[in-house]
């Protein structure tokens, strides 16, 4: 029985059937999950698990007809089930689909979200907040009580915003099991939202960004250099945490449609603060990923990352990651540079490049981007050395 860490599509399909019989491949990162490829080239998904002190098997799905995704999409229902003391094979017994909570949740997830770029965060809200509570209730029995409960318990906490997001999550998931036959009526139907979610507006001022990078350099390997890297090039959290060594090249981080937000390519030039900071970054091994512990996969931990570099920093004033964003956008604009350059810079495609501008005006503005993020690792630079930062020449109107 091989292990093989963790299956992709890539092994998937290279796996040819044995002479005999058949092999199990199971995937250390999903216990009990191997794909079983048979002599006559036929390929599934089994899960093995133990209910009631025996040991069971079941067969998830067919490979490809079962993505390696919703192959892990329906390991988590059966073994939520297993984790319940309850057997999955079980539950399939019956010709029906189960109708628990937690059961629908993913199923939903994987036929209505799997599209949706905000997918990891709709799955958290909804697992942090509303799984514990509800996971093994059958839907149909989950009222308007059970869910203001819920979501008054996250307002409650001083997170309106997050209750708020977490009820159009919530909405979504009850309309969609109406529209699936799943359940007669959407309990949020006519419920509104609790919170008004209003832009933000904070901005860390040069003395905050000062500490904030002195605090990311106690912080140390990996997220210290990868907040550093945020203040630098104005990037957004993710595309910074998962970037990775390939997508670097010619002095400028270059991010497919599928790494950026709004779905387009995004060039983000490195200044040369920035270009010495990831020279001085260590490399794992044969690992793609600038920030990586292991190698295998990007870094994670933000929330206890952030809380340590708060505690290094001692900002009386809350802020948030993405605030770094919103001040790189301010010190920009503060620096002379363009509406239009810095617009570019962050990678937006509204404002002022929206509309029929946005149709005609295919500008790429990447010497601008370049001078302008140059300007900014300067003044960051001088910032951090105690310098008065120099004077920037205006740039040339865009």
């Amino acid at each position: 029985m091989p292990k093989v860490g963790t299956i992709t599509t890539a092994f998937a399909d290279k796996k040819k059937a044995p002479e005999t019989g058949q092999i199990d491949y199971f995937d250390t990162t999903y216990a009990g999950l191997a794909l079983r490829v048979s002599c006559g080239g036929r390929k599934s998904w089994t899960y093995m698990y133990r209910v009631r002190g025996k040991s069971r098997r079941m067969t998830l799905g067919m490979y490809p007809h079962m993505s390696v995704a919703a192959a892990h999409e329906r390991w988590r229902q059966a073994r939520d089930l297993v984790q319940a003391g309850r057997d999955p094979a079980a539950q399939e017994g019956d010709g029906k689909a189960p109708t628990d909570f937690g059961s629908v949740f993913a199923e939903w997830l994987l036929r209505d979200q799997a599209k949706n770029r905000s997918r990891e965060l709709v799955r958290r809200s909804i697992t942090n907040h509303a799984l514990p509570a509800w996971q093994h209730r059958p839907i149909s029995e989950i009222g308007r009580r059970d869910c203001l409960d819920v979501i008054d318990a996250v307002a409650d906490k001083g997170t309106p915003i997050a209750a708020r997001r977490l009820h159009s999550y919530l909405h979504r998931l009850f309309a969609w099991s109406v529209g699936r036959g799943i359940i007669e009526h959407n309990p949020l139907a006519g419920v509104e939202r609790p919170a008004q979610e209003n832009p933000r507006e904070r901005v860390l001022t040069d003395s905050e960004l000062v500490r904030v990078w002195s605090a990311a350099d106690r912080l140390g390997w990996p997220h210290g250099p990868a907040y550093q890297l945020l203040i630098l090039t104005g990037a957004r959290r993710e595309e910074i945490g998962q970037l990775r060594w390939s997508e670097i090249e010619d002095g400028t981080i270059h991010l497919a449609g599928t790494r950026t937000k709004n779905g387009e390519s995004h060039d983000i030039p490195l200044s040369a603060a920035a270009r010495v900071l990831l020279d001085k970054l260590p490399r794992i091994g044969e690992s793609d990923f600038v920030f990586s512990l292991s190698g295998r996969v990007p870094i994670s931990g933000w929330s206890k990352a952030k809380r340590d570099l708060d505690d290094f920093a001692c900002i009386t004033e809350p802020w948030v990651v993405h605030d770094l964003r919103r001040s790189c956008a301010t010190g920009l604009q503060k620096l002379k540079v363009p509406l239009t350059v810095t617009e570019a810079v962050l990678g937006h495609t509204a404002g002022s490049r929206g509309g029929i501008v946005g149709v005609y005006q295919r500008h790429d503005y990447a010497d601008e981007k370049r001078a302008a993020l140059e300007a900014w690792g300067a003044h960051v630079t001088a910032l951090v050395e105690g310098r008065a930062p120099g004077k920037v020449l205006p740039m040339r109107k865009a």
